[in-house]
Protein backbone atom coordinates (compact mmCIF):
# COMPACT_ATOMS: atom_id res chain seq x y z
CA UNK A 1 0.00 0.00 0.00
CA UNK A 2 1.31 3.44 -0.97
CA UNK A 3 1.48 6.11 1.72
CA UNK A 4 -0.52 9.31 1.31
CA UNK A 5 2.73 11.36 1.01
CA UNK A 6 4.06 9.13 -1.78
CA UNK A 7 0.76 9.38 -3.63
CA UNK A 8 0.81 13.20 -3.41
CA UNK A 9 4.40 13.29 -4.66
CA UNK A 10 3.46 11.14 -7.65
CA UNK A 11 0.54 13.34 -8.60
CA UNK A 12 2.45 16.64 -8.24
CA UNK A 13 5.47 15.72 -10.36
CA UNK A 14 5.10 16.73 -14.01
CA UNK A 15 4.99 13.83 -16.46
CA UNK A 16 8.07 13.20 -18.58
CA UNK A 17 6.96 13.75 -22.16
CA UNK A 18 10.35 13.53 -23.85
CA UNK A 19 13.16 11.19 -22.92
CA UNK A 20 16.48 12.95 -22.37
CA UNK A 21 19.05 12.46 -25.13
CA UNK A 22 21.45 9.58 -24.53
CA UNK A 23 24.63 10.51 -22.71
CA UNK A 24 27.56 10.19 -25.09
CA UNK A 25 31.05 10.03 -23.68
CA UNK A 26 33.13 12.45 -25.72
CA UNK A 27 36.70 13.62 -25.46
CA UNK A 28 37.00 17.24 -24.23
CA UNK A 29 37.54 18.77 -27.70
CA UNK A 30 34.57 16.95 -29.23
CA UNK A 31 32.40 17.91 -26.26
CA UNK A 32 33.35 21.59 -26.65
CA UNK A 33 32.62 21.51 -30.39
CA UNK A 34 29.22 19.86 -29.88
CA UNK A 35 28.31 22.21 -27.03
CA UNK A 36 29.26 25.27 -29.08
CA UNK A 37 26.97 24.13 -31.90
CA UNK A 38 24.12 23.36 -29.54
CA UNK A 39 24.38 26.74 -27.77
CA UNK A 40 23.74 28.44 -31.12
CA UNK A 41 20.85 26.13 -31.88
CA UNK A 42 19.32 26.69 -28.45
CA UNK A 43 19.35 30.46 -29.00
CA UNK A 44 16.91 30.07 -31.90
CA UNK A 45 14.92 27.16 -30.48
CA UNK A 46 16.38 24.49 -32.78
CA UNK A 47 16.77 20.96 -31.38
CA UNK A 48 20.20 19.91 -30.20
CA UNK A 49 22.52 18.06 -32.53
CA UNK A 50 23.81 14.63 -31.61
CA UNK A 51 27.48 13.71 -32.00
CA UNK A 52 28.11 11.21 -34.80
CA UNK A 53 31.47 9.44 -34.55
CA UNK A 54 31.27 8.35 -38.21
CA UNK A 55 30.91 11.96 -39.32
CA UNK A 56 33.80 12.89 -37.03
CA UNK A 57 36.03 10.22 -38.59
CA UNK A 58 35.06 11.36 -42.09
CA UNK A 59 35.76 14.98 -41.13
CA UNK A 60 39.23 14.41 -39.67
CA UNK A 61 40.19 12.16 -42.57
CA UNK A 62 39.98 15.26 -44.79
CA UNK A 63 42.58 17.12 -42.70
CA UNK A 64 45.67 15.91 -44.62
CA UNK A 65 44.14 17.04 -47.93
CA UNK A 66 43.43 20.50 -46.48
CA UNK A 67 46.97 20.77 -45.16
CA UNK A 68 48.37 19.70 -48.53
CA UNK A 69 46.22 22.30 -50.31
CA UNK A 70 47.43 24.98 -47.90
CA UNK A 71 44.05 26.71 -48.00
CA UNK A 72 40.42 26.06 -47.21
CA UNK A 73 38.83 24.04 -49.96
CA UNK A 74 35.73 21.91 -49.50
CA UNK A 75 35.98 18.22 -50.16
CA UNK A 76 34.14 17.06 -53.30
CA UNK A 77 30.45 16.57 -52.54
CA UNK A 78 30.51 13.13 -54.17
CA UNK A 79 33.02 12.04 -51.50
CA UNK A 80 30.55 12.92 -48.73
CA UNK A 81 27.02 11.99 -49.84
CA UNK A 82 24.31 13.11 -47.44
CA UNK A 83 26.69 15.48 -45.66
CA UNK A 84 27.59 19.15 -45.62
CA UNK A 85 30.86 20.55 -44.39
CA UNK A 86 32.11 23.61 -42.51
CA UNK A 87 35.83 24.44 -42.60
CA UNK A 88 37.97 26.74 -40.47
CA UNK A 89 41.71 27.46 -40.27
CA UNK A 90 43.75 29.35 -37.70
CA UNK A 91 47.23 29.58 -36.22
CA UNK A 92 48.22 26.27 -34.64
CA UNK A 93 47.38 25.96 -30.93
CA UNK A 94 46.14 29.57 -30.74
CA UNK A 95 42.37 28.90 -30.52
CA UNK A 96 40.06 26.90 -28.31
CA UNK A 97 37.47 24.71 -30.03
CA UNK A 98 34.64 27.00 -28.95
CA UNK A 99 36.47 29.98 -30.50
CA UNK A 100 36.78 28.12 -33.78
CA UNK A 101 33.03 27.46 -33.90
CA UNK A 102 32.34 31.02 -32.73
CA UNK A 103 33.85 32.33 -35.96
CA UNK A 104 31.04 30.57 -37.83
CA UNK A 105 28.44 31.72 -35.32
CA UNK A 106 29.57 35.33 -35.79
CA UNK A 107 28.00 35.18 -39.25
CA UNK A 108 24.58 35.48 -37.57
CA UNK A 109 25.02 39.27 -37.59
CA UNK A 110 24.34 39.10 -41.35
CA UNK A 111 21.63 36.44 -41.13
CA UNK A 112 17.94 37.04 -41.69
CA UNK A 113 15.44 34.19 -41.36
CA UNK A 114 13.83 33.13 -44.59
CA UNK A 115 14.07 30.91 -47.62
CA UNK A 116 17.59 29.79 -48.47
CA UNK A 117 19.67 31.23 -50.15
CA UNK A 118 18.01 34.65 -49.63
CA UNK A 119 18.97 34.73 -45.95
CA UNK A 120 21.79 37.28 -45.82
CA UNK A 121 21.57 41.00 -45.27
CA UNK A 122 24.69 41.32 -47.46
CA UNK A 123 22.95 39.78 -50.45
CA UNK A 124 25.55 36.99 -50.54
CA UNK A 125 24.48 33.71 -48.94
CA UNK A 126 28.14 32.75 -48.48
CA UNK A 127 28.42 35.38 -45.74
CA UNK A 128 26.09 33.27 -43.55
CA UNK A 129 26.53 29.73 -44.92
CA UNK A 130 28.55 28.34 -42.00
CA UNK A 131 26.04 29.71 -39.51
CA UNK A 132 23.00 28.47 -41.45
CA UNK A 133 24.47 24.98 -41.60
CA UNK A 134 25.01 25.06 -37.85
CA UNK A 135 21.35 25.97 -37.19
CA UNK A 136 19.74 24.14 -40.13
CA UNK A 137 16.42 22.85 -38.78
CA UNK A 138 16.53 19.33 -40.27
CA UNK A 139 20.19 18.63 -39.48
CA UNK A 140 20.33 16.23 -36.54
CA UNK A 141 23.95 15.02 -36.36
CA UNK A 142 27.41 16.55 -36.40
CA UNK A 143 30.92 15.19 -36.23
CA UNK A 144 34.08 17.29 -36.22
CA UNK A 145 37.81 16.98 -35.99
CA UNK A 146 40.74 19.33 -35.49
CA UNK A 147 43.69 18.53 -37.74
CA UNK A 148 46.93 20.17 -36.59
CA UNK A 149 50.07 21.02 -38.50
CA UNK A 150 53.01 22.97 -37.10
CA UNK A 151 51.60 26.13 -38.69
CA UNK A 152 47.81 25.65 -38.82
CA UNK A 153 44.86 24.11 -37.05
CA UNK A 154 42.06 23.01 -39.35
CA UNK A 155 38.56 22.43 -37.99
CA UNK A 156 36.42 20.24 -40.20
CA UNK A 157 32.78 19.59 -39.26
CA UNK A 158 30.39 17.35 -41.14
CA UNK A 159 26.61 17.57 -40.83
CA UNK A 160 23.78 15.21 -41.68
CA UNK A 161 21.17 15.43 -42.99
CA UNK A 162 22.66 18.26 -45.01
CA UNK A 163 21.49 21.84 -44.70
CA UNK A 164 21.80 24.90 -46.91
CA UNK A 165 19.20 23.53 -49.30
CA UNK A 166 17.82 25.99 -51.84
CA UNK A 167 14.12 26.74 -51.41
CA UNK A 168 13.98 25.58 -47.78
CA UNK A 169 13.39 27.83 -44.79
CA UNK A 170 15.95 28.44 -42.08
CA UNK A 171 15.60 30.41 -38.87
CA UNK A 172 11.82 30.49 -39.23
CA UNK A 173 9.70 28.80 -36.56
CA UNK A 174 7.25 26.16 -37.89
CA UNK A 175 4.26 28.42 -37.06
CA UNK A 176 5.71 31.21 -39.21
CA UNK A 177 6.19 29.03 -42.30
CA UNK A 178 2.53 29.15 -43.19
Amino acid sequence: MMSWLALVALTVLPPQSVAPPPVVSLDPVSRQLLDAHNRERAMIGAPSLQWDPNLARAAISYGPALAAAGRLQHSPRESRPGQRENLWRGTSHAYLPAQMVASWADEKRYFRPGVFPAVSTTGDWLSVSHYTQMIWPTTTRVGCGVYRTPQWDYLICRYSPPGNVDGRTVGVSPGERG
